[in-house]
């Protein structure tokens, strides 16, 4: 199996409807097995994109088994009903078709809209601690928060132990309907980051802006975000998919200097 530092490739997708794309990389970290999962559909009837990382709970073959089932699941149906809707296909596949308990997952979910509308919001369901952010062009919104223990601790205004960071409080399991975050942005144009904790919990928000920022090609940010989270020490699988989403102004832009 690669080693952690050895190179992956990025996995690049066009799609729908006017210029966006997005890419993502993930790469084993110090693990016995890459236990992350990546998955993006488009739906043919509503023109929806859904954009799913999973991370899968545990370092064994159950826990990758259910990452990629409830990846595949959650985006297949997310793209079609929504976010929510989609995680909750999801915790139904892995009970029947994964019957084994320890075969379980967190994962987040991004649905955005027909590209023939960008302007319209974002729709972003997770469980666990996955996450999502949203560079804007001005400011980068972490746009979920972990269900974890510390978070919990911190709600309850108590001080939460550095281990408490990686008890998850939710998962594709064991969820129930009323416990899935849920969230939705005011647009979905910009640069929209999903991640598993080995990416995010090694970085700090002011090291994932000026890497989001930072320009150059969704592949090669994808790639920096998790070479520089193994770099810092990180020891976890790490998973970054990377999307960008134009304007219709940019869009217009674009095709007015190629046509120049």
């Amino acid at each position: 199996m690669p080693s952690a530092t050895t190179p992956s490739m990025p996995r690049i997708r066009t799609l729908g409807l006017g210029s966006a794309r997005c890419g993502s990389v993930s790469r084993r970290g110090a693990r016995s097995i890459n236990a992350d999962a990546v998955a993006v559909e488009t739906d043919t009837v509503t023109g929806a994109t859904a954009f799913v990382v999973a991370d899968g709970v545990g370092d064994h073959l159950l826990a990758a088994k259910a990452a990629r089932t409830a990846a595949s699941v959650a985006a297949l149906v997310g793209a079609r009903r929504g976010a929510r809707a989609g995680i909750l296909a999801a915790q139904r596949e892995l009970r029947q078709s994964v019957p084994e308990p320890s075969a379980d997952s967190v994962l987040v979910v991004a649905v955005l809209p027909a590209m023939s509308r960008p302007e319209g919001p974002c729709e972003v369901a997770w469980v666990g601690d996955c996450r999502a952010y949203r560079w804007n062009g001005r400011v980068l919104h972490q746009i979920t928060t972990d269900h974890t223990v510390e978070e919990m601790c911190r709600a309850r205004g108590l001080v939460p132990s550095r281990r408490m960071s990686h008890l998850v409080t939710t998962s594709v399991r064991t969820v129930r309907p009323a416990e899935i975050g849920y969230a939705v942005t005011g647009s979905s144009t910009g640069r929209l980051l999903l991640s598993t904790d080995g990416v995010h919990k090694r970085l700090g928000i002011a090291t994932i802006k000026a890497l989001l920022v930072a320009g150059g090609t969704i592949e090669t940010v994808a790639n920096t975000l998790v070479e520089t989270a193994l770099r810092a020490g990180g020891t976890d699988n790490t998973t970054a998919l990377v999307v960008d989403v134009p304007s219709r102004m940019d869009d217009e832009t674009g095709a007015a200097d190629a046509n120049s």
